[in-house]
């Protein structure tokens, strides 16, 4: 079985990801170094050249670059914060990189792309009203988001607020804004538009916000993971200059690897732990597009980072009421390949979104039906669907939440850390059921649908000053919000160490919101209660070399798994695998 590279199209063919590789039926041997991709790619050997990416014990990275330079290695950066480099090698040379004591893992410098799809009918006029957002919201002042993607185009809807704009495309150089695709300037306007061409009418989430625009993709869409991790480099090293609270990273490409490995996801996981939240969009694949079967553990990398905010895309039926709300077929399921990470955390809309156009994009060129007027012109906004939409949303709730908890103490307090905003938006999510009334399980919509509204309402209550293991909710909170005449009431839970579980946590300054943890860690129930070797991955579980078309899915002990997607009609649940236990989470510090 050999790498394979192809266009993958979703919803009304689209582009979305333009590299895939089946797993190999070895993939993650024991002692291995190359991701599943890299493994192939040295099984047919030969002299093309392989652009991948080299993770270094702490303290080899220079010495490693500095002997790839000697020997005649093209090194195309250096990526201090996850101590790797990235270079072109031939597949003759894996075997002599794998053998090198210091080098941790070798992973494919992946092609990745946005996560959208174009689709007509926009849901936007009812956007901020679904959300539980009114005039006297918080509107994002004073917060910074990056946004990482295909650029930004300067509309009048974004005023004099896109702060900085740099062109990694272009090795990172300060520049001009602009947008030759036309993605990131929709990302953008979902997440801080004014709605100014529109009359409001597109307005986005957090229209008072800071943008940072940070681009990564091409004119048709492409990227690669390398170009990826230096843009979150240089905002993570940047952060305090640039103002930067919140990144929004709308792209992605399956998973070759596990997490722990996966450089992309290392270098999401630093930024978090330096203080930023990163919101991730989940992936396109909840749905094999041939047969209509909805597909389990498509998660795209890196929403399979543990600390991320992974977000899934939900259809708000172009009505403000959530009763009518579903999750959308397209988006993708947990759990996430390898690890088996239940995500995604939340979903989002993101079906039909209207938002700024960037003139002249190869999106607006290429589907001129998806352009709807403005106040300036026939093109001044375009309507687009998908997870990378639905991550924009998230992202600009996020500020709002940010907001809402700077204003909640006079004077200068600790910031309320990404775990702690990532659990805000879990606990007051809204529990969105299907068409026959059921709820999705949690491996669909994660603890639920964000609503603004109650996040907004819970972060401005929180006070961050108080000691750790405290209560730091200063005054009472409904846990339900009020929505276009509808009750929603909040979700009151959290998926951490793939336990799904209910309680007060959230009103205490826990050590689980804290900086330096990993979301996941085993620091609210102690060992023993992971998806762990004698649970889930022991050792009769069977590599296939296809994806698994069937009526079931079966979690239990033995698994037969296919390739990164699992497609089935039903989720049977086996043992121990996803827990509901509310006592272990009340009064947890």
């Amino acid at each position: 079985m050999s790498t394979r590279y192809r266009m993958v199209s979703l919803i009304s063919g689209y582009l979305v990801l333009v590299l895939f590789s089946a797993v190999p039926a070895d993939a993650q041997a024991p002692g291995e170094k190359l991701d599943s991709a890299l493994s192939e790619v040295r099984k047919g050997g030969g002299n093309d050249r392989i652009s991948i990416i080299v993770r270094m014990q702490p303290g080899y990275r220079g010495e490693m670059a500095r002997q790839q330079r000697e020997e005649g290695q093209n090194v195309k950066a250096e990526h201090t914060l996850i101590d790797a480099i990235s270079m072109e090698v031939t597949a003759g040379k894996l075997a002599s990189l794998s053998r090198n004591p210091n080098v941790l893992s070798i992973s494919i410098d992946a092609k990745l792309g946005p996560t959208n799809a174009p689709v007509a009918d926009s849901n936007s006029v009812i956007l901020r009203q679904t959300l539980g957002l009114t005039d006297t919201s918080p509107q994002g002042a004073g917060v910074g988001v990056a946004v990482v993607d295909s650029g930004i185009y300067p509309s009048p809807d974004f005023g004099n607020r896109i702060v900085k704009f740099y062109d990694f495309t272009q090795g990172g150089i300060e520049t001009a804004a602009y947008d030759d695709y036309g993605h990131g300037t929709h990302v953008a306007g979902l997440i801080g538009g004014t709605g100014l061409l529109s009359g409001d009418s597109f307005k986005g989430v957090a229209p008072a916000v800071n943008l940072i625009g940070m681009k990564v993709l091409d004119s048709t869409g492409a990227g690669s993971v390398s170009t990826v991790i230096s843009a979150l480099e240089f905002a993570t090293t940047n952060k305090a200059s640039l103002g930067i609270d919140v990144i929004n990273l709308s792209l992605g490409h399956p998973i070759f690897e596990s997490a722990a490995t996966d450089p992309l996801v290392a270098a999401v996981e630093a930024a978090v732990r330096a203080g930023i939240v990163v919101v991730v969009a989940a992936g396109n694949y909840g749905i094999n597009p041939a047969t209509g079967l909805p597909g389990y553990a498509g998660i795209a990398s890196p929403g399979n980072a543990p600390s991320a905010i992974t977000v899934g895309s939900l259809n708000p039926k172009r009505s403000a009421i959530r009763s009518d709300d579903r999750v959308d077929p397209y988006s993708s399921r947990g759990p996430s390949w390898y690890d088996g990470f239940a995500k995604p955390d939340v979903v989002a809309p993101g079906r039909a979104l209207t938002a700024p156009a960037a003139p002249g994009s190869t999106l607006a060129t290429d589907h001129p039906s998806l352009l709807v007027p403005g106040a300036t012109s026939s093109s001044d906004y375009i309507t687009l669907s998908g997870t990378s939409m639905a991550t924009a949303v998230a992202s600009g709730i996020a500020a709002l939440v940010i907001e809402a908890n700077r204003a909640a103490v006079q004077g200068p307090q600790p910031t309320l850390f990404p775990n702690a905003i990532k659990a805000v938006l879990e606990y007051t999510a809204v529990t969105i059921p299907d068409g026959s009334g059921v709820a999705y399980n949690a491996l669909v919509q994660g603890a639920g649908a964000v609503n603004a509204g109650g996040a907004i309402a819970l972060a401005n209550r929180i006070d961050t000053s108080v000691p750790q293991g405290a209560w730091w909710l200063m005054s009472g909170v409904d846990s339900y919000t009020l929505i276009a005449g509808e009750s929603n009431a909040w979700s009151q839970r959290f998926i951490w160490n793939n336990r799904v579980g209910h309680g007060l946590t959230v009103y205490l300054n826990s050590k689980a919101w804290a900086v330096n943890i990993l979301w996941g860690d085993n620091i609210l129930w102690g060992d023993n209660i992971l998806w762990g070797d004698n649970i889930l991955w022991g050792d009769n579980i069977l590599w296939g070399d296809n994806i698994l078309w069937g009526d079931n899915l079966v979690w239990g002990n033995n698994i037969l798994w296919g390739d990164n997607i699992l497609w089935g009609d039903s989720l049977v649940w086996g043992v121990n695998i996803l827990w509901d236990d509310e006592s272990l989470w009340d009064n947890v510090p």
